[in-house]
């Protein structure tokens, strides 16, 4: 019974990869998102582990979007290595402080579940106002937002960070939240760029947070393995349907969803 009751807990993890993979390649965000919380408030995984397990599960699937980005031209390489220049070093700062903090379960979680819920809120809001910063950056006005070029490499160096930062407590914060961000220091980019660009730097962000997690014991492999095995079709499926689907209602949507959800875990 045991076996049976592991077997199924095994293809339950499969599908709910499946799902979350499609809803990203349907709208292009909701990895970390949708992912962690699931695990954590639906399947009852401790929120150290779901990070922990998410976040190699976020690198792994983003390495075929970059090297397709890549093919199409789409990364701004100059950008990705700013953007690591403030991420890796907080992602090992993250990490380091936490092994030193040495943190017991009830804290660890107390932790993990504030700094996700508030990721969670900052990407609703940044879904919902994506429209305004693509609109700014295709506007005249757009220019007036523009930081000099002498403080531009500094200010997403800064960005960087910060998103290292949520990326490594909460795994949250790498896709939408990275992009509009971008969208606002580079309004005159496009923004298949900006999301290729966005794609790249979330690999190795996501890959050294990730790998932090294992060194701290807080990977399951097993569930990692599910969870792929049902991601990558997934998200294979959701990239051909998702462009016969509006944005103007996926997006907001996805929004509500993120909203609601980081709004529960604030309240739990």
């Amino acid at each position: 019974m045991r076996v049976l009751t592991g077997i199924t807990m095994d293809w339950i993890y499969t599908f709910s990869g499946f799902v979350v993979g499609f809803i990203v390649g349907v709208t292009g965000v909701g990895g970390g998102s949708l992912m962690t919380p699931l695990l954590v408030l639906v399947f009852g995984v401790a929120p150290a582990t779901a990070v922990g397990t998410d976040l190699l599960y976020a690198s792994l699937t983003k390495m075929g979007g970059t090297w397709a980005h890549g093919q199409r031209g789409t990364v701004d390489w100059k950008i990705v290595k700013l953007l690591a220049l403030g991420s890796l070093p907080a992602t090992l700062l993250c990490m380091a402080l936490l092994h030193y903090l040495a943190l017991d379960e009830k804290h660890l979680k107390s932790l993990i579940t504030s700094v996700l819920s508030v990721a969670l809120v900052l990407t609703a809001l940044a879904l919902y106002f994506k429209p305004y910063f693509q609109q700014l950056g295709r506007s005249k006005e757009g220019v007036v937002f523009e930081l000099h070029a002498h403080h531009l490499p500094g200010a997403t160096i800064i960005t960087g960070a910060v998103l290292g930062v949520l990326v490594t407590i909460s795994s949250v914060g790498a896709g939408a939240l990275g992009v509009v961000v971008l969208l606002f220091l580079y309004p005159r980019l496009p923004t298949a760029r900006i999301v290729g660009t966005d794609i790249a730097h979330a690999v190795p962000l996501t890959l050294i947070a990730g790998l932090g997690h294992a060194a701290l014991g807080t990977v399951n492999y097993t569930l990692l393995g599910s969870l792929l095995l049902g991601s990558l079709p997934g998200i294979y499926l959701g990239s051909h349907i998702g462009v016969k689907i509006p944005d103007r209602i996926l997006r907001p949507l996805l929004a509500s969803m993120l909203m609601i959800i980081g709004g529960k875990l604030m309240l739990s």
